[in-house]
């Protein structure tokens, strides 16, 4: 890797900066065999899927009870900080809930309340690397905002990781399952024998997990398709090139597919970025993933002319993790909106959010982050508008509802403001 200059980009390397995908169209077409499947034969395409798949026969595909149990296989450290993990999110996402509220506006009184989705799904990864941290950052919220029925679908194994299932455990999870991929999604859509349906679905997972949440919603509600991991480091000359470094690789660890890059007005600080990476990257343990995500064409130490280029190319990216390591944080970030979560300053390293701090990491990708933002407490409620007028309050609005009610042509729902305002009615039409 050699640093690169924003302004010398040619249009395909922009391009493939910016138009990083969740890998959905790549895995739709299996995934609409896999669907149907679970749909029409139930536990028996969970069990045939799970052989066929993951190489596991699966004899019981609840492990509720299993998950409790693990809580006695963890190490205290391990168990300490997953509960330490577990107050930290719910300490955070405490203070994302909206109260219900009432108001009066020129007579009408109007107002707002919040109630849970009543049961939600949660998507846990497995595959390379065991997610507890994912268990945490999907139930906690979910139960936070009240959710009644909470169950976690976690690929299967010879023996299912014990911390990720004590972390779904220890979060509060009402249900687990032992199910990955697509059918683990269509389990949750649809209902098993053994699976009851969700509402909704939320939770990251592989290009067949996210094509699977793009065909059944409608079904069920989803949060958003995420795709590979992904950080943007914005640097100036003050940042230390170690850490960038650092936070760059340990986001390239998750997936060869990784977009990892940073961005700096000071030409020497990328030079030692790349130098650092080289290092640090053959110190890893999982060096060969860390080196294709280095490699890939969504990766990259680029230079700009200025920091307000530099800014502007951060804005057009709308990173998943975007880390600000420079002497005036705040103020680049005053002029940064898309962003699905930001790391300020040298000590704060993206792992601090993924495991620790309380925020979420369950986080758009691909762009997401110019329209919508990380998993909160919201994604589990709905909320319903409530008013209530008097006959005053509604004599004042009469002219506003029946002028335009007539004017679309609905004369019915004109009639019924003027039956209630009749005098002839007498008492009976207040």
């Amino acid at each position: 890797m050699q640093p690169r200059s924003i302004a010398e980009l040619s249009t395909a390397e922009r391009r493939a900066f910016f138009d990083r995908d969740a890998g959905v169209e790549s895995a739709r077409e299996d995934v609409r065999e896999i669907l149907p499947r679970v749909r029409e034969e139930g536990d028996v395409a969970l069990r045939e899927f799970s052989a066929e798949f993951d190489g596991v026969e699966v004899a019981n595909l609840d492990v509720t009870a299993e998950a409790e149990r693990a809580v006695d296989e963890v190490d205290d450290d391990t168990l300490d900080a997953i509960r330490d993990a577990i107050e930290n999110v719910r300490a955070f996402h405490e203070r994302q809930r909206p109260a219900d509220w009432r108001e009066e506006f020129e007579g009408r009184e109007l107002g707002r309340r919040f109630r849970p989705i009543e049961r939600v799904g949660v998507y846990v990864p497995g595959g390379t690397a065991a997610y507890p941290s994912s268990a945490i950052m999907g139930v906690v919220p979910a139960k936070v905002a009240g959710v009644d029925h909470v169950a976690v679908a976690t690929p299967p194994a010879e023996e299912i990781n014990p911390v990720t299932l004590a972390a779904i455990h220890e979060a509060g999870a009402d249900a687990v399952y032992s199910v990955g991929g697509a059918q683990a999604i269509g389990a949750l859509a649809y209902g098993t024998e053994t699976v009851d349906a969700v509402q909704k679905i939320v939770g990251p997972g592989n290009p067949w997990v996210t094509a699977a949440k793009a065909e059944v919603r409608g079904e069920v509600e989803i949060d958003f398709l995420a795709g590979p991991s992904e950080v943007l480091v914005l640097a100036d000359e003050s940042a230390a090139p170690e850490f960038v470094a650092a936070d760059l690789l340990a986001q390239a660890e998750h997936d060869p597919e990784a977009s990892v890059v940073a961005v700096t007005d000071d030409a020497d600080l990328a030079e030692a970025v790349v130098a650092e990476l080289d290092r640090q990257a053959s110190e890893r343990e999982r060096e060969e993933i860390i080196r294709e995500a280095l490699d890939n064409d969504a990766s990259g130490v680029l230079v700009a002319r200025s920091m307000p280029e530099a800014v502007l190319f951060t804005e057009e990216y709308a990173a998943e993790h975007l880390s600000i390591q420079a002497d005036d944080d705040e103020a680049l970030l005053d002029r940064i909106d898309n962003a699905g979560s930001v790391f300020l300053g040298g000590f704060a390293p993206v792992a601090a959010g993924d495991y620790g701090t309380g925020t979420n990491h369950v986080l758009p990708t691909g762009g997401g982050a110019k329209v919508h933002g990380g998993l909160s407490v919201d994604e589990f409620l709905r909320s319903s508008t409530v008013q209530r007028l008097d006959r005053d309050a509604l004599d004042d609005l009469a002219p506003t509802v029946t002028t335009l009610a007539d004017a679309e042509g609905l004369e019915a729902h004109a009639e019924s403001v003027r039956v209630r305002l009749r005098e002839d009615e007498g008492d009976g039409s207040a």
